[in-house]
């Protein structure tokens, strides 16, 4: 297995190219081996999961801390941006055509993916498109490097991260790859669909029954990951994902962008004088989005599998992004005649 990989959500490359910066950048290093938190993780990691001292002390001893791993998690991305200049960055030609290309070469694996999970063809290719560029921007991070800066030198996610490299030494066990070779982004983020180690570990898939679970270098792979995802998210793959709406009443666009999590239905918010939601039953879960654009404000309701989407990456205009990337590469690939 070709073992240059890469990680994800709001802490994935998505999130590094609205920095508008590169992935590498000549860190401060510092000997993890050396520190007693580090000496007491290790003896924990060796009691609780059964590893051996010395392996733990070579990779601590060969990880290294990075100042610019720290500033680029410590810079808020996504909130900075309003939905059109997040929208620019991935409502791209390049990545439309892209998208297309990538659908093209890999059809087999799409269209298998899409039957096993039920998760629409052009939503995976919008997700590896969205995360990666198609795999062209798989993070130059070592993963060991930039796991345990996070999980050591940076307290307000210590402890998440500290779980996820935790998740990553086990991974590289129970796969027998090397620890120290592994390339993500700058948060530990892995592959086509920059898979946390967490995730790997729970949805990554040997989609081509190869002996493998190889999400860096293996697009079929990749491809059934990112649908296996999905699908133990409770994708659906019918009916509306989000919805644009009109809102007038002042308090209920107020009321927009209270969470992710679908609080409201559909038949109260068509009861506070939503309107534009035709066809879709009043039982529905759902919640409000408002949409910053240059000259105007959008209204969104996101549905069932719009809050799937955020369980990818955190955030309603990822989700959005990812939309609508999906269905402008549908409407292209099908223009192209599913070429």
């Amino acid at each position: 297995m070709q073992t240059a990989l890469a990680a994800r959500p709001i802490t994935s490359l998505a999130a590094a190219l609205l920095l508008g910066c590169t992935l590498w950048a000549s860190p401060a290093w510092s000997n993890y081996l050396d520190r007693d938190d580090v000496r007491r993780y290790i003896d924990e990691l060796s009691t609780e999961h059964g590893f051996s001292q010395d392996w733990l002390n070579d990779i601590f001893a060969a990880a290294r801390k990075s100042d610019d791993i720290i500033a680029r998690m410590s810079r808020p991305a996504e909130k900075a941006l309003e939905w059109h200049r997040y929208r620019r960055i991935f409502l791209t030609e390049k990545r439309i055509d892209g998208g297309v290309e990538f659908w093209t070469a890999n059809r087999p694996a799409i269209a298998a993916a899409q039957q096993q999970y039920g998760v629409a063809e052009e939503v995976i290719v919008a997700i590896i498109g969205v995360e990666t560029s198609y795999g062209d921007v798989l993070g130059r991070h070592r993963v060991i490097d930039a796991l345990s800066t996070l999980a050591f030198d940076y307290p307000r996610r210590a402890t998440f991260f500290k779980g996820q490299l935790t998740e990553y030494l086990l991974l590289v066990r129970e796969e027998e790859l090397d620890p120290l070779a592994i390339k993500g982004s700058y948060a530990g983020a892995m592959g086509y669909g920059q898979f946390i180690p967490s995730s790997y570990r729970a949805y990554a898939v040997d989609f081509d029954d190869d002996g493998t679970r190889d999400i860096w270098a293996n697009k079929t792979d990749a491809i059934g990951s990112v649908a296996n995802y999905f699908a133990e998210h409770k994708w659906r793959g019918t009916g509306a994902v989000a919805v644009q709406v009109q809102v007038t009443d002042a308090q209920v666009a107020e009321s927009a962008n209270a969470g992710l999590d679908l609080t409201r239905t559909v038949g109260e918010l068509r009861g506070l004088g939503v309107t534009g939601l035709a066809d879709i039953a009043d039982a529905e879960p759902a919640a409000l989005f408002r949409m910053e654009l240059q000259d105007e404000t959008q209204y969104w309701v996101g549905l069932h599998d719009f809050y799937v989407i955020t369980r990818y990456n955190r955030s309603a205009m990822y989700a959005l992004a990812v939309l609508q990337l999906s269905q402008a590469i549908r409407a292209r690939y099908d223009a192209d005649g599913g070429s």
